[in-house]
């Protein structure tokens, strides 16, 4: 059993002081470079360990990482991943390693990393990221997430931002901020400037006078815009290497066909069809009249309400509201027959001249999983979508959950001058998807050519883009042929509303020196950076779209700029080396930058669930929530990432016995696991049992599914199937979804309850002791009651828990530590377990602190309390 978890902060019992935390970020025309300061005293009398933790934004590279320990400072080294995945594999041979950077959230990573510090010594943790930021809906955002979880001697936020086009407006707002902090954010805007501060003192940062918790627990979010006049846009030439930005002011909308794309499978059942619906009715109302729109819904039968576009007046408006309104969840997917039939559509209509000339075609497609009716093979059906749509019109993907392929959308929406999302499972769904159309509701310009001078540039990022919408802005940079250029001639050609738009100019440069006289030249390299930083982006999202002859080149490309720029990227690795210590043995991390379907594993929300979160210090406790595992010779796993720690224990029985994982008496949802033993025990050698069967009910819905090493057995409302683990299938019902893939793992996903995986363990077939076994992994249990319970379930909600006092155990391997839980004082004992879910066949060792005993003074009861007469035994 293994559950992920968030861990609590008890700094004070420890001794460990966070005496500073500084966040600086400058920002150049939009290129924001940000430095992470954090510095910890351990006042304690024996060595311990600090961990240092912040946030960025998942858009951010970071560029450098270091440790000062007293005197010594270590760097991180950006190598190529393979380079790092060896020297990080060879590691873990030899002692305990850890990746250093996790999802978090919808809009950030979490970056963390741990050191034994000396008895009476200091940590400086600095950890450096820059980013091009990126104007959605008429705004930048610099968002710094900031989560101290106490109190800090000297905390401050920093911002200087420099905008050579002016400063249009420039707000700031914090999620923790209240009456009393509001007076302590400082700005000051100028011109082209901007200053912002936030320092408040350690009393200020009490949630109450006589509290040592901080309020300081949330997002601090600096918004601006610069201003913009009808003309060629702003120009950036600093040692070599130009930028311009091009977001022209006052342009009119162009007219829209839009053609939405509804996934109604049985997936979409419940609270993701309803908030699609009511996004949807939202959506068709903010139409404007010169727009023309059509309709298609699909499962395994596509469904169309008219079969051309029609007019957004309103009476077609209410008529489509009132289609809308009949939409349900039904069967399969067959994502490539409804794309092709909105393709057809939208040809059909530009073919017989019922569409504006001068309009923006766009589709967009909503599903939330993988498609299992008509075409399936995924490549397949991105060339069909390619060779249909012939660069005629854009593809929007809207991927809702996680459920869905998102590299697949990813790719297929840039293949066709789109762009994919992902639509988070949360209450905020429909403001998520109206959010998004927002940002495609205005076309103003298409076919967009920025065309600067072959003999004075090189090394253009794109210059052309299929249209520009309103709020967005469009960037290119490059590199001078002359070092001493300072103007050159720029066209912008592209087609408007009644005209082709068009215009041409010299690029006017101002000294950064003249115009920010009083600031100290700030990364003077600014303009070479963001064009590295948008040159690799865009070699990694063309990469995704060529053949694999130029995908070659392209990665060698990427790959190249990410080392000479030091930054960390898909395409590399920061190598951070811990000191060795007479506690510590050397220690090798890795942080990775992470791919949109790596961040799965997180919780969807942006939601605090007590992580610390900026540069704090603790040790040996924590509270774990959600997430969990059955294994072999039965262990169960309560795992705290953020402190790559878990709790462990295991179950000695004889085979046969039947456990109660889990049981939820308001939603009926139960789940019982019954063990197997090894075919033949040597005598005098103790007997492995393992999980065989699994019995699974949810009475709400009247299912049970059996699974056992070689089949799985489904009833619902009286109906029967059977799956077999020797082929790869997806059934989707009204209230279920299950995926079989081929010898390995079932997924299931029960409506409004649990998401769990069961594993296949294969053993060879003849092996004289051995035989095939079954793992239970949950992924997503944060729908159920209060009231759940049972040897796994009991956890859903959290543990809380201390760990202290180290001494030498029987093992002088694995130490022994006194924990407090539940009430009980125990010795517990620092060792390892397997957890399989990513590697099921050698899978991946997890520390942990075991708690001996089947668990006594963990669990509530006796582990005979959970043991039940029969598989499908209910409460």
């Amino acid at each position: 059993y293994k559950t992920k978890a968030a861990a609590s902060v008890f700094t004070s019992l420890f001794q460990i002081e966070v005496q500073s935390v500084k966040i600086d970020c400058k920002v150049a025309s939009r290129f924001a470079h940000t430095v992470m300061t954090s510095t910890a005293l351990n006042k304690a009398n024996v060595s311990q360990e600090v961990f240092f933790e912040v946030e960025l934004p998942k858009t951010a590279f970071i560029t450098n990482f270091s440790m000062e320990i007293d005197g010594q400072i270590y760097v991180g080294e950006v190598k190529e991943k393979e380079k790092a995945k060896k020297q990080y594999d060879r590691a873990v041979s030899s002692g305990q390693t850890a990746g250093l950077v996790k999802a978090s959230g919808r809009k950030m990573e979490k970056f963390s990393v741990s050191v034994n510090i000396a008895a009476n010594s200091n940590v400086t943790f600095t950890l450096t990221y820059e980013e091009l930021l990126q104007r959605r809906l008429g705004r930048y955002e610099i968002m710094i997430r900031v989560k101290p979880k106490q109190l800090v001697q000297h905390f401050e936020i920093v911002a200087d931002i420099h905008e050579p086009q002016g400063i249009a407006f420039l707000d700031t707002n914090a999620t923790f901020l209240n009456n009393e902090l509001l007076p302590l954010v400082k700005k000051t805007v100028t011109d082209k400037m901007a200053h912002v501060s936030f320092s408040p003192t350690l009393d200020e940062q009490r949630k109450c006078p006589d509290c040592d918790s901080s309020v300081i627990d949330g997002d601090f979010i600096i918004t601006y815009d610069v201003n913009r006049a009808k003309d060629i846009g702003d120009i950036q030439i600093v040692n070599g290497y130009f930028v311009h930005f091009f977001a022209p002011a006052d342009l009119p909308r162009l007219p829209k066909n839009v053609v939405f794309v509804i996934d109604r499978s049985g997936s979409m059942n419940g609270k993701k069809m309803e908030q699609t619906l009511e996004a949807l009715t939202t959506i068709l109302g903010e139409l404007y009249e010169e727009d023309h729109f059509g309709l298609v819904t699909f499962d395994d039968n596509i469904e169309l309400w008219r079969p051309s576009l029609s007019k957004a007046t309103q009476e077609n408006i209410n008529e489509a509201k009132e289609f809308v309104k009949t939409i349900t969840a039904r069967h399969m997917t067959d994502i490539n027959g409804a794309v092709l039939h909105a393709i057809e559509m939208l040809t059909a209509s530009k073919e017989n001249s019922s569409l504006p000339d001068n309009s923006a075609s766009m589709i967009i497609l909503l599903t939330d999983g993988e498609p299992t009716s008509g075409e399936q093979h995924l490549p397949m059906i991105q060339e069909n979508v390619k060779n249909a749509i012939g660069g005629n019109m854009s593809l929007f993907c809207l991927g809702f959950g996680y459920d869905v392929d998102y590299a697949f959308l990813d790719v297929m929406a840039k293949q066709n001058d789109g762009l994919a999302r992902r639509i988070y499972e949360a209450s905020d769904a429909v403001l998520q998807l109206q959010g998004f159309y927002e940002e495609v509701a205005s076309p103003l310009l298409l076919e967009v050519d920025l065309h600067y001078e072959d003999s004075v540039v090189n090394s253009l990022t794109n210059s052309h883009f299929g249209q520009l919408f309103e709020g967005n802005e469009i960037v290119v940079a490059g590199q001078l042929n002359d070092l001493e250029v300072n103007n050159f001639l720029i066209e912008v050609s592209a087609q408007g509303l009644e005209k082709q738009f068009f215009v041409h100019n010299q690029s006017r440069v101002e000294e950064w020196a003249l115009m920010f006289p009083e600031q100290e030249y700030i990364f003077g390299d600014f303009t070479e950076r963001l064009w590295a930083y948008l040159t690799i982006q865009q070699l990694l999202d063309k990469r995704d779209k060529c053949t694999p002859e130029e995908r070659e080149n392209i990665t060698a490309e990427a790959l190249d700029l990410s080392l000479r720029y030091n930054f960390v990227t898909p395409l590399t690795s920061m190598v951070v080396t811990k000191p060795q210590n007479d506690e510590a043995p050397e220690d090798t991390l890795i942080a990775d930058k992470l791919s949109e379907d790596e961040r799965q594993d997180i919780i969807p929300q942006d939601v605090d669930h007590g992580v610390p979160s900026m540069a704090t210090a603790f040790f040996g406790s924590g509270q774990a929530f959600l997430d969990l595992v059955a294994e072999g010779d039965p262990h169960f796993i309560v795992e705290i990432p953020n402190l790559n720690d878990a709790l462990c224990f295991n179950t000695d029985d004889k085979p046969g016995t039947i456990f109660n994982l889990v049981r939820d008496p308001l939603t009926g949802f139960v789940v019982n696991g019954q063990t197997i033993g090894d075919k033949k025990v040597e005598p005098g050698t103790k007997e492995h049992t393992y999980f065989g069967r699994f019995g699974i009910v949810y009475e709400k819905f009247n299912i049970t599914l059996m699974v056992t090493t070689r089949q799985i057995l489904i009833s619902e409302q009286g109906k029967h199937e059977e799956l077999l683990w020797s082929k790869t299938s997806t059934i989707k019902h009204p209230h279920m979804e299950l995926q079989v893939t081929k010898d390995h793992s079932l997924s299931v996903t029960m409506k409004n309850s649990v998401k769990f995986v069961i594993i296949l363990h294969k053993v060879w077939e003849k092996h004289p002791y051995h035989q095939d076994y079954l793992g239970f992994y949950t992924l997503d249990n944060h729908l159920s009651s209060h009231s759940v319970h049972g040897l796994i379930g009991q956890f859903f909600h959290g543990v809380k828990f201390e760990v202290s006092d180290l001494f030498s155990g029987k093992d002088p391997d694995k130490p022994d530590a006194t924990m407090f839980v539940k009430g009980h004082k125990l010795t517990v004992t620092r060792g390892w377990q397997r957890d399989f879910k990513k590697d099921a066949k050698n899978g991946e060792n997890v520390p942990c602190w075991f708690i001996h005993k089947n668990g006594t003074g963990l669990i509530d009861g006796e582990l005979k309390d959970y043991i039940v007469t029969d598989l499908f035994k209910t409460f």
